[in-house]
């Protein structure tokens, strides 16, 4: 069954964080603001984060039930087998947890320092994790491209307009530590992330998702607890009236109610990042959709209560960080772009030393795709990600099978894979799981589009010198690939080779 997450696709989620973000950000604002005047004044962000992270833990374990999730978590046992087996995250997602707890948070706190405007703290929030993205990169030893750094320049030309509007923001030492707090936290969640999943293998993407969600509002009631208990000074103080007296009014739903509105936006935004695609590619997504939540919620509170509506240069700089996330999303609309302009598509095969198995899936894929008249949409090759001596042709064992199966033998020359061939593939296709993680370690940009040719197990190389062996691997391979083929192809076109795949390979041709 398709995962939820890719039926719903990215402007999915983005449309469903934009709708969770509004209304969450929008409370958070009112209630420092004191515009539920009527139940409470003023509300501070120290105050209010405990009844928010109570929220956000009431409200887990329902959204996972209701989404059905919970079976993807790592359980474990205590007091024995009568003790029975509970959901239980592994230290890695346990890890990623304390982090977001901080993210969490601190996302809440931002929005309610007076002086501030939702739009100011988004932006500078926003700009954070446009620069965190290429640094997690540098750190994983992977390439910056130009327009990462573009992206990287705009950001800091927009925190540069955005604070130069200094009369119209009061941004206080604590403000700053907690955006602070923000950046630190995203970058070890990515850091974490991108080492134990977005590997497009669905089910331990969920399971990173779900240990992580059941864990991080525990952590944040933890620690909100902890400084309210061991803390000295007006936060502390601030955090027990939250935890105690603050509970008890009738201010405390409104302030339960960010916490449940803020279960919405995890799901949306850990989704969002757990594509297997590139963060620069994920990041847009994100930013442009709490960029205009915070844009409409900044006028609901204005048309509604008489907030202060943003500044000029406060719009200018969401401008420049909206720019700077289409920017890193360059990529992509350049392809989109190059497959309207109906540039062929380019399917790769990729095995070890590009002389058996994939020069023979390239063969076999394009006899179907003449078949199909698809020639001139899409190409094929072939290389090899250990290729010890380039140059090399189709053994004659090879070449005898291909023949045998009515497939034209190919001129072919060994070649080891690139960076380049792997970015200007639409897919690529490995005989192991090993090829794959070689080649997504070599171009994790395009981790999306890299799949196993046979998703359930690896296709071995020949033993030996058997023909019959070669026989089988070749004919295993022209199933495998025929199927590939097919995603490919417009619905006529399938047609049409199914019916020349029945005559020719059935050896009625």
């Amino acid at each position: 069954m398709t995962p939820p997450a890719r039926r719903i696709g990215m402007f999915g989620l983005g449309l469903l964080y934009f709708l969770w973000y509004t209304p969450y950000s929008a409370v958070a604002k009112a209630m420092s603001g004191g515009l539920f005047g009527a139940t409470h004044g003023p509300v501070g962000g120290f105050v209010l984060l405990p009844a928010a992270a109570l929220g956000t833990l009431c409200a887990m374990p329902l959204t996972l039930t209701l989404l059905g999730w919970w079976k993807y978590a790592r359980r474990r046992t205590f007091f024995g087998r009568r003790g029975g087996s509970i959901p239980f995250p592994g230290r890695e997602t346990a890890a990623s947890a304390f982090w977001m707890a901080w993210i969490v948070g601190t996302t809440t706190l931002n929005f309610t320092f007076p002086g501030v405007s939702i739009l100011l703290m988004l932006v500078l929030m926003r700009i954070e994790t446009l620069i965190v993205s290429p640094a997690v990169d540098l750190a994983r030893a992977r390439a910056i491209p130009v327009h990462s750094w573009i992206a990287i320049g705009l950001s800091l030309l927009s925190a540069v307009v955005a604070l130069s509007d200094v009369h119209n923001y009061q941004l206080t030492v604590t403000a700053v530590l907690s955006l602070l707090a923000y950046m630190v936290g995203y970058a070890n969640r990515f850091l974490i992330m991108s080492r134990h999943a977005k590997g497009g293998q669905h089910a331990l993407d969920r399971r990173y998702l779900v240990e992580e969600h059941m864990a991080t509002p525990v952590f944040l009631v933890a620690l909100l607890g902890l400084g309210a208990l061991i803390g000295i000074g007006d936060a502390s103080r601030a955090l027990r009236e939250g935890f105690t007296t603050f509970l008890f009014s009738p201010a405390a739903w409104p302030a339960l109610l960010i916490g449940v509105l803020y279960e919405g936006l995890f799901v949306c935004t850990t989704l969002i990042f757990l594509d297997p695609r590139e963060y620069s590619f994920c990041m847009p997504v994100h930013v442009c959709s709490s960029i205009l939540a915070g844009v409409a919620a900044s006028l609901g509170l204005n048309a509604l209560y008489g907030m202060p509506p943003p500044s000029g240069a406060q719009l200018a700089a969401t401008v420049c960080v909206v720019c700077a996330a289409f920017a890193l999303s360059y990529p992509s609309i350049e392809q989109r772009l190059l497959a309207r302009a109906q540039v062929p598509k380019v399917l790769l095969f990729v095995c070890g030393g590009n002389t058996i198995r994939s020069p023979i899936a390239a063969a076999v894929a394009g006899v179907e795709l003449a078949a199909a008249g698809a020639g001139h949409r899409v190409q094929v090759e072939s290389a090899g990600v250990a290729v010890r001596e380039p140059g090399r042709p189709l053994p004659q064992e090879a070449a005898s099978v291909l023949r045998q199966m009515n497939v034209p033998v190919p001129a072919h020359a060994s070649r080891p894979l690139t960076p380049a061939l792997c970015a200007g593939s639409a897919a690529v296709y490995c005989m192991t799981r090993a090829h794959r993680a070689a080649v997504v370690e070599m171009a994790p940009y395009v981790s999306a589009r890299v799949f196993c040719l046979d998703p359930r197990e690896d296709v071995a190389e020949p033993h030996g010198d058997s023909a019959q062996s070669y026989l089988d691997c070749a004919l295993r391979i022209q199933e495998l690939v025929r199927a590939r083929v097919l995603e490919h192809l417009p619905s006529p076109w399938r047609s049409r080779l199914g019916r020349y795949s029945r005559a020719v390979f059935s050896g009625g041709a």
